[in-house]
């Protein structure tokens, strides 16, 4: 593998994950990420080892002065640490571990390559974990600000850390997968007479910009909405979007476009998550985005300085075999873009 110790942290034409991998077994969800993903490779989350593993239940393990306990509808904040806080730390520890062996093997260690790790954002948090007395976060301002200003300096903590160990640059991702159902109103409550009001648009964008401002790396914004919140995070302060670019539709192009001239970076969920029907390869994960760049009137250098490519969303439901191959063909599609788009032909 090519040591990329002195490239941008954030940058076109290579491969990523997006977060989540099939299985309960760190060493090897480590070993194979960075084997596939030798440009950016992620530190993994293994949800499968249930609670405290999911992408919710980890952020227990990063927040500061606040904690998670699980309920039968999945997690609430707890007044003191309990076995939820415990053993998502504990799990954290272990996949970190593996990570930084993984890392040694590849012979990364200390050589300022890239990685990233991904981590639920504020919003989505407080529209998922509830408050001791059942209702979401979202719906207490208060509860709200606390959460987020937890989870910021958290984060931050968790960041520089993984940085220090790896001797690496990081990526944060931070995913936001509820951020159209918080946007639009369409939050159950705890009852039919409770219901969960749409959250402004301002007041959602100071909450996460609030969050990626006290970051000292670049932020992705990654959401996999089936329709995803493209104007919105077009006005972030993420340097880059990820998105599953089977959901868009012809209303999101616009968008995209001014993601592109804003200078922002798209990381494009080009390989789906399942194995499909009959094999695939590489010119079909890759056709369209050609096409997205063709369709508006972008040069298809852009893919090689802009653009990311990684499956459409976490593999954590996926077979290993699969799971693997999806990495594969994601790693070989951006080496594609990287070389010679201008060229490519789909007739």
């Amino acid at each position: 593998m090519t040591n990329a110790g002195d490239a941008p942290v954030l940058r076109g034409g290579i491969a990523t994950g997006i977060g989540s991998w099939p299985g309960t077994d760190p060493r090897e969800a480590a070993a194979t990420v960075v084997g596939e993903l030798g440009q950016l490779p992620h530190l993994v989350e293994l949800p499968a080892r249930g609670v405290g593993a999911d992408m919710l239940g980890r952020v227990s393990a990063l927040l500061v002065d606040m904690r998670f306990d699980s309920t039968t509808r999945g997690y609430r904040l707890a007044a003191r640490p309990g076995t939820v806080a415990r053993r998502a730390h504990d799990l954290l520890r272990t996949d970190l571990d593996a990570l930084e062996e993984a890392w040694e093997i590849g012979g990364f260690a200390g050589s300022g390559h890239s990685v990233k790790v991904q981590v639920a954002g504020p919003l989505s948090v407080a529209a998922e974990v509830e408050l001791p007395m059942g209702h979401r976060i979202l719906t207490d301002s208060g509860a709200l600000r606390d959460l987020s200003e937890s989870m910021a300096e958290g984060i931050a903590n968790h960041v520089a850390e993984v940085g220090k160990r790896l001797g690496a640059q990081v990526l944060l991702q931070i995913d936001e997968p509820d951020l159209t159902a918080v946007l639009d109103g369409t939050l159950k409550g705890v009852s039919v007479l409770n219901t969960v009001r749409a959250m402004p648009e301002p007041e959602a964008l100071h909450v996460l910009d609030t969050l990626i401002a006290r970051q000292s790396v670049p932020v992705v914004a990654h959401t996999c909405s089936d329709k995803p919140s493209l104007r919105f995070l077009r006005k972030s302060s993420a340097a880059a979007v990820s998105f599953d670019l089977a959901t868009i539709g012809t209303a999101n192009l616009d968008s995209i476009g001014e993601l592109l001239d804003g200078g922002k970076h798209l990381v494009l969920g080009l390989v789906p998550t399942a194995p499909p029907a009959k094999p695939i390869t590489w010119r079909e994960v890759a056709e369209p985005g050609v096409r997205l760049m063709d369709r508006l009137g972008f040069p298809r250098r852009l893919l090689a300085e802009q653009v990311l490519v990684s499956p459409a969303c976490g593999l954590a439901g996926a077979p290993l075999t699969w799971a693997r191959e999806a990495l594969s063909l994601a790693a070989e599609t951006a080496r594609v873009y990287a070389e010679d788009p201008e060229s490519l032909s789909f007739e």
